[in-house]
């Protein structure tokens, strides 16, 4: 093979030469300062840097509010999303220290937020219970924030700080005077470090603030999503027994209340004067699966641990002891297995641990050995004690444990017989039409609904990488049959044998193991119609109940076909859905117009225009932050500095009898001031002060006065940047009586230009949308069958354009109620679904 000579390569060579002549000496040696070690590895301390450690960042957050909540401190959370995608948690505890450390002579404040393994969680006093423990939360937070900002109520006053990327902008100061404590920290993920920083799951982060709620009885949890306008509040008397009940909602339970007990242990070290704390509620239902959460200090340990070990071994030890001991499993039978006892059961265990021991930062699994006797010990007492003095709730839980052990060793016989019948026929089933590549990591199976898409997908595949399984008609609901039926289903039968892994959570033969998948892509491939739909959720629910591990191991996508293609002149395109229509709307709309700026003449066109409308829309979207407050966006645009265009921190909103105005303070200096001049004090935590005022005729008037501050002012502000460097005059937002733009359509042509004059320059997007879908034909996609071999490759199968979803189980308390809701018996619930979701379905098809 000849040498390539290209220069990239020349310059390879040299800079791998010179590598290798460099001397690896102390100066090689370095050592990262402050936060720098987060910065330079975030993936250590927050998981990813994608959607998980962004998620992540908001709980490390939550988590500190939640240990004053443990420490007895703390009653009231409140958690924002605002418009610009940053991030704010309050809460009313005790506040964190602001006083001069005694030993590094900075406040506490700024060395719990910018020094690793500084906090009050590793003495004796502070908190005898807490999630936190590592002192890297929330500085780690801090690191990879492109702002940080943290308010503190405590001895009266209300204390600030501000940081950038872990570093410290703004020394503590005090700005104001209070009758409340707590503690509110704000952020915004840095863009230099998050692959997404916008993207905030609103059922993610509410699941995780709901879950909270249920673990610590009696706090109140509001969460509010300020991009789409809705408020979320949660707060339960009863705890994990309400879990447990909202969690079988769409079930058939077998005993009316949960079964639920507390109880304590002292802790085994002689240093601590504390007690190891258990909570376990627990509920059958008449399903086929179990479904248990595990947590430690609020923490939700997600493979378990000790706690989830000891309660799985008392569990099935008091129900075969039981059912020995009243003769309702007979001496002959052998015992009931942990399966047999756990079969449509679902549970709460939650331990509270003074000195919990976790495997990694995100605290995923519990190690502490002295947990899984005490909790084993309290379970096998406060069980037997229960069904001693409930004999007929005891007599249908063993009997559903004995009909679990019938139909475990059916389950068995049947996928004996699924084994082995492929081994007898070869291996793999016929109508598979299986990729070259043996190397699993290489190979991607698409399971493909119908026979007509399922040929387009074999021609248009790349045949080295990629197999195709067509399955026709629809599958068995697994959700309403035990899996002796399930595997006597053909369809099943021919995906369990071609992805390899075996099904189920049992041992032996035939059990799931991840390690044996064929594929480590597979991708579920339906049509975008009613049918479609069914058969991806058929299929989901399949997999989430016989094959979690694949989910787990991040194997299962859903691929994602065009929703529209888009025809204009000679443009042609695809469109994957209708985020994507609007953003091409205003391209379409940018094509064949100029903008002219009138005070001057300047003519702005082609990629100007675009990167203006960008900022635009992108302003227009995030300026929700202030019209929320009544304030007019153009009047509090132009308020902006016009040096580094930095907008106003705070609105304040004055209402004066049946008058309103608004003022605009620029920082906290600003606010000092504003407090001092009206004799302010933040009294209800409302934000809001009430007071009685002289009118100019001696009248007693109610004067209301609310504070806000506007978190999307520095994004705001990057943006009004970009539109000044584009060309555009931002010195005026509102509207003047002269027009001060214009756009010109197909300029030149004498019977198709059309002027557009614009009074200000907010009124560019709406011109530009409604221009864009001139002319325009969309084509709605239902089916892939109606794509040929060629389309359905290059818009949902080549791996260099396609777009797949991944699915995971960040959310598996969630996804287990909607598939028993959608797929299983509770047609009430179900009803309830659609009626609440029907105006939410932007496309039908029936």
């Amino acid at each position: 093979m000849p040498e390539d000579t290209t220069p990239e390569n020349s310059e390879t060579k040299d800079a791998a030469a010179a590598a290798k002549n460099e001397v690896y000496d102390s100066s090689k040696i370095q050592k990262l300062e402050g936060l720098e070690g987060v910065r330079k590895r975030p993936d250590m301390y927050i998981g990813d840097t994608n959607e998980r450690g962004l998620h992540h960042c908001v709980f490390e957050i939550v988590d500190n509010s939640i240990d004053e909540a443990l420490a007895g401190y703390c009653s009231n959370i409140t958690v924002s999303i605002h418009s610009d995608g940053s991030c704010s948690v309050e809460d009313d505890g005790r506040g964190i220290p602001v006083d001069i450390h005694p030993k590094y002579n900075i406040p506490s404040l700024e060395l719990v937020m910018t020094n690793l393994h500084a906090g009050g969680k590793f003495g004796k006093g502070a908190y005898q219970v807490s999630g936190g423990l590592h002192g890297v939360g929330a500085k780690c937070v801090n690191a990879v924030s492109e702002w940080f900002e943290v308010e503190v109520r405590r001895d009266g006053k209300v204390h600030k700080m501000e940081f950038s990327r872990g570093k410290t902008t703004s020394k503590m100061k005090i700005i104001g005077d209070t009758k409340r404590t707590g503690t509110r920290i704000a952020f915004s993920p840095d863009p230099e470090i998050f692959e997404t920083t916008r993207e905030f799951k609103f059922e993610l982060l509410g699941k995780r603030l709901r879950e909270l709620a249920f673990l610590n009885p009696g706090i109140q949890i509001t969460f509010v999503d300020e991009r789409i306008n809705k408020t979320e509040t949660f707060i339960f008397k009863d705890g994990i027994a309400e879990y447990v009940t909202y969690l079988n909602e769409n079930k058939n339970v077998l005993h009316a209340e949960p079964i639920s007990f507390h109880g304590e242990a002292p802790t085994p070290n002689p240093d601590l004067d504390a007690n190891i704390v258990v909570d376990i509620a627990f509920q059958y239902n008449d399903s086929y699966n179990d479904q248990i959460y595990a947590y430690a200090n609020s923490i939700h340990n997600i493979e378990g641990g000790t706690h989830l070990s000891g309660f799985r071994t008392a569990l099935t030890r008091v129900i075969n002891a039981y059912g020995k001991a009243n003769n309702l499993i007979k001496d002959k039978e052998p015992n009931l297995s942990g399966e047999d006892a756990r079969e449509g059961l679902t549970a709460i265990v939650s331990v509270k641990v003074p000195e919990p021991r976790f495997e990694g930062q995100t605290k995923t699994k519990l190690s502490n050995g002295e947990v899984d006797g005490i909790v084993q010990k309290i379970t096998g007492e406060e069980l037997k004690y229960y069904f001693e003095t409930n004999p007929q709730v005891a007599k249908k839980l063993i009997d559903k444990c004995l009909n679990a052990a019938r139909a475990r060793e059916a389950a068995r016989k049947a996928r004996e017989t699924v084994r082995k019948g492929a081994l007898s026929s070869g291996g793999l089933p016929g109508k598979l039409a299986d990729c070259s590549s043996k190397d699993p990591a290489m190979s991607e199976l698409y399971i493909v609904e119908g026979d007509s898409a399922g040929g387009s997908a074999k021609q248009g595949r790349d045949r080295a990488t990629q197999a195709i399984l067509p399955i026709r008609g629809k599958l068995l609901n697994v959700e309403k049959a035990r899996l002796d039926k399930v595997l006597g289903n053909n369809e099943i039968r021919t995906l369990i044998t071609a992805v390899g892994t075996g099904i189920g959570d049992h041992e032996g033969d035939g059990a799931f193991d991840a390690t044996k998948a064929r594929y480590h892509k597979i991708i579920l491939m339906t049509d975008a119609d009613v049918d479609g739909a069914h058969i991806r959720t058929l299929l989901l629910t399949f997999i989430f109940r016989q094959m979690k591990g694949l989910i787990e191991a991040g194997y299962v996508y859903i691929a994602q076909p065009p929703l529209y293609k888009i025809k204009r002149k000679r443009r042609e395109q695809y469109v994957d859905n209708d985020a994507q229509l609007n953003r091409i709307l205003l391209e379409l709309g940018s094509e064949d117009v100029t903008l002219d700026r009138l005070r001057d003449n300047t003519e702005l066109s082609g990629d100007t225009i675009d990167r203006l409308v960008e900022c635009m829309s992108r302003l227009e979207m995030i300026g929700r932050g202030v019209t929320r407050y009544g304030c007019d966006f153009a009047q509090y645009l132009d308020q902006h500095d016009g040096v580094d265009y930095k907008l106003p921190r705070y609105i304040v909103r004055i209402r004066t009898g049946n008058d309103e105005e608004f003022r605009f303070l620029k920082n906290d200096d600003d606010r000092i001031a504003f407090h001092t001049e009206f004799q302010l004090t933040d009294e209800d935590g409302t934000g809001t002060v009430i007071r009685e005022i002289l009118s100019d005729e001696g009248i007693k008037i109610q004067q209301r006065i609310s504070l806000h501050e506007i978190y999307e002012s520095t994004e705001m502000a990057k943006l009004i940047r970009e539109i000044a460097d584009a060309g555009m005059d931002i010195k005026q937002f509102s509207k003047s009586e002269e027009a001060r733009y214009q756009i010109i359509e197909n300029k030149g042509d004498e019977k198709k230009e059309n002027i557009i004059e614009l009074h200000s320059i907010i009124e560019l997007i709406e011109n530009i949308r409604t221009i864009g879908r001139r002319g325009l034909s969309i084509q709605r996609y239902k089916g892939l069958g109606e794509m040929n071999p060629k389309q359905l490759y290059e818009t949902t199968m080549d791996p260099k354009k396609r777009r797949l979803l991944k699915v995971n189980i960040a959310d598996a308390a969630v996804a287990d109620g909607i598939f028993s809701m959608l797929m299983g018996e509770d047609v009430p619930s179900r009803r309830a679904f659609i009626e609440d979701n029907a105006l939410n379905v932007a496309h039908l098809d029936v």
